[in-house]
């Protein structure tokens, strides 16, 4: 399905069903809010969304903090609450029903929401496609039954839909519209008050508790072996959060060499926009990375037995999203037992001395950055558009 985002003014009274369940849901529901209203003044729109949302006039019927909720015990310890939302949210939708139901990421609870209401007539679209391409791809046939439209924010997205003759549209990532095709690197050292005159390394071992467990003494680890390399290198960690940071603090603290390190909290864009190379997790702080035109060295580490499981499901040859869209190895993912304080330490230290590779790189990421920056928030909206006018 094409998008042209060509915007006509409607007047017609609209009520679109929105449910996003994450923060990252929230920020995208209210840039499509927004697009949705200029073309649709009268538009009504309701369901379960946060902040952002309800700041563009949408109306929530629960908090949508009370289905944020990550891992699968703090899950099951919520199941009532969840089936109990799930059920007063489907009864307002098919006593009342919306026009069109859009679900927003968060596919274990959207799309058995898009199915009930598909089931009752009513048009549903999911924005932002499960990595159903990527693991457990029989996932596509409950897809299928549950969605008349699906928008993707990367290409390759877009051609397995196509594939599988599901309704889709590509387009593009916000993050792409929003950071800038160049880099203020100098402002941002300014910012954070690091030197001009010596190398940054950006570390991200990830922003929830396990992945810094599992992942940040390996970094640290390897960090202190770039360091007894290059002295010079200038080594900063973003915290997103007080408790990232304070775990992040006890395992500096805990290192039998003194590791100088900045910590800062939140401004983990700023912090990579710093860099001269990212050493991270891999996930969406490798496009982010990639849009800022940074090399970067991807190390990512599970428990044996997940590892073992994952790797038999995985349908894909890379993990990092700047080697996904490239279809090549952009960037070095070291993995599992290859992930080595020295294996890792040697990847960023060939990236911070290597010119020619960081031009390369800087050339290919810059085309990506405009093969996603699509305005994301527009091609959406009308997407959504011709899907009314079509049913209608």
């Amino acid at each position: 399905m094409t998008c042209n985002v060509s915007r006509v003014i409607s007047e017609r009274r609209i009520t679109f069903g929105i449910v996003a369940g994450e923060a990252s849901g929230d920020i995208l529901g209210a840039g499509l809010i927004r697009s949705l209203r200029a073309r649709y003044p009268k538009a009504r729109f309701v369901g379960i969304g946060g902040d952002e949302m309800i700041a563009q006039g949408f109306h929530s019927l629960v908090p949508m903090e009370r289905l944020s909720v990550m891992g699968l015990v703090e899950v099951l310890g919520r199941l009532r609450e969840l089936f109990s939302i799930r059920d007063r949210l489907m009864d307002y939708f098919l006593t009342t029903p919306p026009d069109v139901v859009i679900g927003i990421d968060s596919p274990d609870f959207t799309l058995g929401v898009e199915r009930r209401c598909r089931d009752a007539g009513i048009p549903t679209v999911h924005y932002v496609s499960p990595s159903v391409w990527a693991w457990r791809q029989k996932r596509i046939f409950k897809i299928a039954k549950s969605v008349d439209l699906m928008l993707t924010l990367f290409p390759f997205e877009a051609r397995f839909y196509e594939e599988h003759q599901v309704p889709v549209a590509f387009v593009g990532h916000p993050l792409a519209d929003r950071i800038p095709m160049e880099t203020d690197t100098e402002g941002a050292r300014q910012s954070l008050g690091l030197s001009d005159e010596a190398p940054v390394l950006a570390i991200l071992p990830g922003s929830r508790g396990g992945e810094v467990a599992r992942l940040g003494d390996l970094f640290l680890s390897a960090a202190r072996w770039i360091q007894s390399h290059r002295a010079d290198v200038q080594l900063v960690i973003p915290c997103v959060n007080r408790e990232r940071e304070l775990q992040v603090r006890a395992l500096v603290e805990s290192l039998d060499v003194k590791l100088p390190v900045t910590i800062v909290r939140g401004r983990s864009r700023e912090v990579m926009a710093a860099a001269d190379v990212v050493l991270l997790a891999s996930g969406t702080a490798t496009l982010e990375a990639m849009l800022l035109k940074k090399p970067m060295v991807v190390g990512y580490r599970l428990s044996a037995l997940s590892y073992k499981l994952v790797s038999r499901l995985v349908k894909v040859p890379y993990v990092a999203l700047p080697n996904l869209l490239s279809g090549e190895a952009l960037v070095p993912e070291l993995l599992q037992d290859d992930a080595t304080p020295e294996a890792l330490g040697a990847a960023v230290l060939e990236r911070l001395e290597n010119d020619g590779e960081r031009e390369r790189l800087r050339v290919a990421f810059s085309d990506l950055h405009h093969e996603l920056r699509r305005t994301a928030d527009e091609r959406a909206a009308t997407a959504i558009s011709s899907l009314l006018e079509k049913v209608s």
